[in-house]
């Protein structure tokens, strides 16, 4: 194999790069299927300014009416900064209010507007045909599989406990 090649579109020398041992690395696998999905996410979703993470975010307000930025941020596994900063963007497009807690003076409660509804509605729709087009290169038992590994994965790494089969 030769250590350049010409590509067709631009006509510059294009390096091929030896990978060594990266092909095989879950970690790695799971980096570039994570920035592929994110483009296409981007890409898809351009019109409405989200992020996969402010879109998590949305969701996880509107099914938990009133919860604290602290708990949000322990379920995103955001640092508080950095949540303060994502909960300031989503008020500033007027999609999220702070309000008073009623249970704890010294927290927010988080509550998605209308507009927050309306939109987080038109997202909704939108991931699933995303998915759908995601999940094209599997079947629906292969879909449910990779789910459920990367949850195990996921689940291992976070508790330190065995990965059973």
């Amino acid at each position: 194999m030769s250590a350049k090649k010409k590509t067709a579109s631009k006509g510059k020398p294009k390096v091929e790069l030896k990978l060594d041992l990266l092909p095989g690395l879950i970690g790695y696998q799971l980096r570039l299927a994570q920035l592929a999905v994110f483009d296409d996410f981007a890409a898809d979703l351009k019109e409405f300014d989200i992020s996969p993470g402010r879109f998590g975010v949305l969701v996880l307000i509107s099914a938990n009416p009133g919860m604290t930025q602290s708990l949000l941020a322990s379920a995103t596994q955001l640092d508080r900064s950095t949540m303060v900063a994502v909960i300031d963007h989503l008020e500033t497009r007027g999609l999220v209010e702070r309000r008073a807690s009623p249970t704890d003076r010294r927290s927010n409660a988080l509550v998605l507007t209308a507009e927050g509804e309306k939109l987080l509605k038109q997202l909704k729709r939108r991931i699933k045909q995303h998915e759908a087009r995601i999940a094209t290169a599997m079947t629906p038992a292969e879909t449910a599989t990779l789910v459920d590994l990367l949850t195990r994965i996921r689940t291992k790494l976070q508790t330190g406990l065995s990965i059973s089969t």
